[in-house]
């Protein structure tokens, strides 16, 4: 039903007193159906503006806002006040009815509601249903349709099986958009990770990628099946170049074509059929034609699948070649539809394709349709030559689009003086005239009723065929899926990877339990910017689950923590790396607190908006979270933020979550004094003439930078007085700090030893060596224990 890009979801959301919400997100392009229900931890709505953010809907329905929970705003003023620009339809409680929703999922869903989970517990999941119920009930009443039997695809809570990340971690990590900086006069080149892979040749592809990037997979297997099939693409360039040629062949709207099958429009009354009616007769037409392309497309896909050995492309080949129905579809369309059809994007030939798509012969009307047609058309162009003649315009030309019809473009270098008086509509558009006459006004109105009797006469010549398919229309989903699918690993994954130096990507490994490991990793955005960026790595495991970063402003902590978050993120939607090597702990929600800034619409400071996102991520993190925190507690009183920072590390401490702290805070270096499983490493920067040499190079072990505040103070212009009373009085504090950390490291130095020797272990139990050089390790590592203890 939709046309571009933009978004094609109607949501439905309802909550109950319990602080539980109901999202049911019914995608009208793709004809599917997502639920969700969860318990809404945050009173600011993070997890539904989460979703929100993923789904970007066209219109949200909810319910009279009367039963919002304690201290929250309830769902239908949080979409007044954060979607504005998004249509809002309130529809009364009884539309909400769980029963009619579990009823209208059990007749409407493609698959069994048993493989959905929602048969025996849907009582348990009833808010989703409601919401499922209003949500049908809207689109069915607005669209004036009616949604086919076992036609949607189903997926009930499918964030379980992704990655989470949260709205503002998408923003601050660059996933979608780009943030709005001119740092380093790059604002013009920089982009966003979606526009580097944005590289998709359909719609659905696009559509699919933003969604992996929104929420990457977390099933091992299925990362390794795509990985697998882009090993094969890169070591295979015939492959690889016969898949890019044969997916440009599919018209890039494959996936809308769903829509006009899984939906059936109501009927209505004679008198009410208009222009209207014309139009959606001419759009299942070109879905028509659309299909014919797409399923004459198939049999060069099945050929070079052939040869394929991953086991992703095996499965998509068997899928295409050996299903019967694609065939039987694509000859029950060639019994009605004539076999030089083809889909086409000039406005003008895709109309007359559409007029002509049926087999001469068929219908009657529709023949003499066509001739009032061809005789508007034929006049159109022979009043086109008139003119050439008449006023000696041999460079007139007879454009046409869809919204006007034909029009007059002629150059404006041959106009001498005034156009003459029959011409009307007259308008400069670059350097030709555009215009009309009434003549050509009147015969395109002619053409446009002939051209809408041929579209609704074809749409009743087709009114069997499209029943047909629509009997198997869960196959012509599947085509739609895969064809997104390969667009995605082909045009996006393989392409990006292609397009650099050789062994610039590798290919990351995973693990359940075991470390994170990137070596010699690279920002996927940045490094194609700054042709000198410095590669830099990281290490966390069980036992060294924090990371604290340290170092100046510009220093490159920012960059380096957006840098892990991003290779991860490409790693678990199957792609490669920028690293000389990557193993990956399966990541379940990445948490970000970065960069500092007032809410002035929610009333909160820059400190507030901090503590309420360190809540939220509090409050959610699981043992397979990531946390990536930039700078916390610096928007209060020095001794606030350091005791708040210091406490929130030491509760992640105590979880196995993987956390990367960054800091200016120079005593949060102790916590490494005290936790074994914490580790320090800094940024490396050298102070030459009282200037800061940046080497963006990370080193391990604490560095303080003697007073390079000071620094920047003195070349921003303070008194050399303030500088100087500023030198001692830090000084004497610096003293102090270093007397106790070296007390705590003496205290807890046998904790440390024992850490570390935990951490070797942990990392021979997920090496690849063989038995004798894991012994020969195993022996080292006991030999300088004890050594470490005389």
């Amino acid at each position: 039903m939709e046309d571009d890009e933009r978004s094609s979801f109607v949501i439905g959301l309802i909550e109950n007193r319990a602080k539980e919400v109901g999202v049911a997100a019914f995608d009208l392009r793709s004809a599917s159906l997502h639920l969700s229900q969860y318990i809404e931890t945050s009173s600011s709505y993070q997890n539904t503006k989460t979703l929100l953010h993923f789904y970007e809907p066209m219109a949200i329905i909810v319910p009279p806002n009367k039963l919002a929970p304690d201290g929250m705003v309830g769902v239908s003023e949080l979409v007044d006040k954060f979607y504005p620009s998004v249509r809002k339809a309130v529809m009364v409680r009884g539309c909400f009815d769980d029963t009619k929703g579990a009823l209208l999922i059990k007749n409407l869903a493609a698959k069994e509601p048993s493989a959905l989970g929602l048969d025996t517990y849907y009582k348990q999941y009833y808010l989703c249903l409601a919401a499922t119920a209003a949500t049908i009930k809207w689109i069915e009443a607005e669209k004036g349709v009616i949604v086919t039997n076992h036609s949607l695809l189903v997926t009930f809570n499918g964030s379980f099986h992704h990655m989470n990340i949260d709205a503002a971690s998408v923003q601050n990590l660059e996933i979608i958009e780009p943030f709005h900086s001119a740092l380093l006069g790059t604002s013009n080149k920089k982009r966003s990770l979606f526009h580097m892979l944005k590289t998709t040749k359909t719609i659905g592809g696009t559509r699919l990628l933003r969604a992996n990037l929104l929420q990457p997979l977390k099933d091992i297997e299925t990362i390794k099946a795509r990985l697998d099939c882009l090993d094969e693409l890169m070591s295979n360039e015939k492959l690889f170049f016969g898949l890019s040629q044969v997916l440009r062949k599919f018209p890039k709207e494959t996936d809308r074509v769903l829509c006009h099958f899984c939906f059936k429009p109501k009927k209505v009354m004679n008198e009410s059929l208009g222009v209207d009616h014309a139009r959606k007769s001419q759009l299942l037409v070109s879905s028509i034609i659309l299909l014919k392309t797409a399923l004459d497309s198939l049999p060069l896909l099945s050929k070079v699948l052939k040869e394929a050995k991953s086991s992703l492309l095996t499965n998509i080949y068997k899928s295409v070649s050996e299903n019967e129905k694609y065939a039987a579809i694509r000859r029950r369309i060639g019994e009605v539809i004539d076999e030089d059809v083809l889909h086409a994007r000039v406005p003008f030939v895709a109309r007359t394709q559409q007029c002509f798509a049926v087999k001469a012969g068929i219908d009657g009307l529709l023949d003499i349709a066509r001739r009032s047609f061809c005789d508007t058309s034929e006049a159109i162009h022979n009043l086109a030559n008139k003119y050439r003649e008449e006023f000696k315009l041999p460079n007139l030309k007879l454009p046409f689009n869809n919204r006007q019809g034909f029009y007059f473009s002629i150059p404006y270098k041959d106009v001498k003086g005034k156009l003459p008086s029959k011409f009307i509509q007259v308008m400069k558009h670059g350097n030709n005239i555009h215009c009309s006459t009434l003549e050509l006004a009147s015969l395109n109105v002619r053409n446009k009723s002939a051209a809408g009797e041929c579209f609704i006469r074809t749409e009743v010549c087709l009114e069997a065929l499209i029943d047909g398919i629509r009997e198997d229309v869960s196959v012509l989903k599947l085509l739609a899926e895969v064809l997104c699918l390969l667009d995605m690993i082909v045009n996006s994954f393989a392409h990006s990877i292609s397009t650099k130096p050789v062994d610039q990507y590798s290919r990351p490994e995973f693990t359940d339990h075991g470390p994170l490991a990137i070596d010699a990793g690279r920002h996927p955005i940045l490094e194609s910017i700054h042709n000198d960026f410095i590669p830099n790595s990281i290490f966390l495991s069980e036992a060294s689950n924090m990371l604290i970063v340290m170092g100046p402003n510009m220093s490159g902590k920012s960059t380096y923590l957006q840098q892990v978050c991003l290779i991860i993120i490409l790693a678990q939607i199957g792609c490669y790396v920028p690293a000389r090597f990557a193993t990956i702990r399966v990541v379940d929600h990445i948490f970000t607190r970065m960069g500092s800034m007032d809410n002035l619409e929610s009333n909160s400071s820059t400190f507030m908006t901090e503590m309420k996102e360190t809540a939220f991520i509090m409050q959610n993190v699981s043992e397979r979270s990531l946390i990536i925190t930039d700078e916390l507690g610096r928007a209060t009183s020095s001794s606030d933020g350091l005791a708040i920072a210091w406490s929130c590390c030491e509760y992640l401490l105590s979880l196995k979550a993987y956390t990367i702290f960054a800091t200016h805070i120079e005593t949060m270096a102790e916590l490494a004094t005290i936790y074994p499983n914490v580790k320090i490493s800094h940024f490396d920067v050298d102070v030459k003439n009282n200037r800061l040499d940046f080497k963006f190079q990370l080193k391990d072990g604490p560095r303080y930078i003697p007073h390079y505040g000071l620094l920047l103070a003195e070349v921003a212009g303070l008194p050399s007085s303030v500088i100087e009373t500023a030198r001692s009085i830090t000084s004497r504090i610096t003293q102090k700090e270093l007397k106790k950390m070296e007390v705590n490291c003496r205290q807890y130095h046998h904790i440390q030893m024992a850490y570390r020797v935990a951490q070797k272990l942990i990392c021979l139990k997920y090496s690849s060596h063989n038995e004798e050089t894991v012994r020969q390790a195993l022996q080292n590592l006991k030999d300088s224990y004890l050594q470490s203890q005389v």
